[in-house]
């Protein structure tokens, strides 16, 4: 949390609590009480129920925020979205018909030529520098250049044992076209 950031120490003992409210009564000549802090940070046995904008304001000031609402807009512009639209070069599996082949590449120097048989499953028929070897078979919906390539169903030549995979944790697939 960024107050705990701010005061140097996390906040897990009841005189850790008292000597906070004694930093911010220094620092901003505001007053906290330290069972509502206690009760914030979830160290009470007692619940927070609601929490005073005034509280609020006093903990976003001492994080460096001017205010709660400057503290929250500054929060929801540094935290990374959780979805998105995005445009990529890629390729859709309902696009394809069976006997269709891909290449598919991600780094370091790793190459997968795949078969498509039909239902959004491929069986590989190449592999360089891959753990992913001729005869492997998965699922998958969609190849995105730039982005993981996640594959379901994943089962070993032979095999009946079924696993997902993941390739292309470091920067996505470098490569993503038919052949």
């Amino acid at each position: 949390m960024r107050v705990e950031a701010v005061y140097g120490q996390s906040l897990q003992t009841h005189n850790a609590f008292i000597a906070l409210v004694d930093t911010i009564d220094s620092a901003l000549r505001e007053h906290l009480s330290e069972s509502t802090l206690e009760r914030l940070w979830g160290y009470s046995t007692r619940e927070a129920d609601a929490v005073s904008l005034r509280t609020l304001d006093v903990l976003s000031r001492y994080a460096g925020a001017a205010s709660w609402a400057d503290f929250k807009s500054r929060l929801k512009a540094e935290t990374p979205r959780e979805s998105e639209e995005f445009a990529a070069e890629g390729i859709d599996s309902s696009s394809l018909t069976p006997g269709t082949e891909l290449l598919l590449g991600w780094l370091p120097d790793r190459r997968i030529a795949v078969k498509y048989l039909g239902d959004n499953r491929f069986e590989v028929t190449a592999s360089e520098n891959s753990s992913l070897q001729p005869g492997d078979s998965f699922s998958c919906l969609q190849f995105q250049k730039g982005h993981l390539l996640y594959l379901d169903r994943f089962r070993r030549a032979g095999s009946v044992k079924e696993a997902r995979y993941v390739a292309g944790e470091r920067s996505g697939l470098t490569e993503c076209r038919i052949i």
